[in-house]
């Protein structure tokens, strides 16, 4: 299976988030100010130079976020990003599945349908929001829910395996 749930700490992601996201726009402002400086303290004073230091600056930003992100301690924050980017590329497919897995009872629309709920709730947790807020999904899930109790399947998934979601699209 290419991506499974895993538990993290709500609290403790939302805490790394912040002091994330304050620690990179930081970085990146020092960065662009730096550079911006160095450049026209070396080539003048100009738009070009300011605005050269600014992309400099992101671009280093960028690099290091880039390195730092594969380190063990930003582990929750890896696996909500990988949420993000598979509830992405299923809710793609939305309307499709919905058809195929409520309508037609197709297992392999089900398991992604089935995916993709279990996956916005996790994330609405992380986030500190409520899952329930849409009563349009709440109610799918809830008859996604039944739908795969009628048919004796499991009522959750373990992930999502990106060769389901691949023959789906070409069936």
């Amino acid at each position: 299976m290419g991506f499974r749930f895993e538990h993290h700490d709500p609290g403790q992601f939302r805490r790394k988030s912040r002091l994330m996201a304050v620690v990179v726009t930081g970085q990146f402002i020092v960065l662009g100010v730096l550079f911006s400086q160095v450049l026209t303290a070396r080539f003048g004073s100009s738009l070009g130079m300011n605005a050269l230091g600014v992309l400099l600056g992101l671009l280093t930003t960028s690099v290091v976020v880039a390195v730092l992100r594969e380190r063990p301690w930003l582990a929750d924050q890896r696996y909500a990003w990988e949420l993000k980017h598979h509830l992405a590329r299923v809710s793609a497919h939305l309307s499709t599945l919905r058809d195929a897995g409520l309508e037609r009872h197709d297992p392999r629309a089900l398991d992604l349908l089935a995916f993709y709920h279990q996956g916005m709730q996790q994330l609405a947790e992380l986030n500190g929001r409520t899952p329930d807020d849409d009563s349009e999904r709440l109610a799918e899930r809830l008859r996604v829910r039944r739908v795969r109790e009628s048919l004796n399947m499991p009522v959750e998934v373990d992930g999502l395996d990106p060769g389901t979601l691949k023959a789906f699209r070409e069936a």
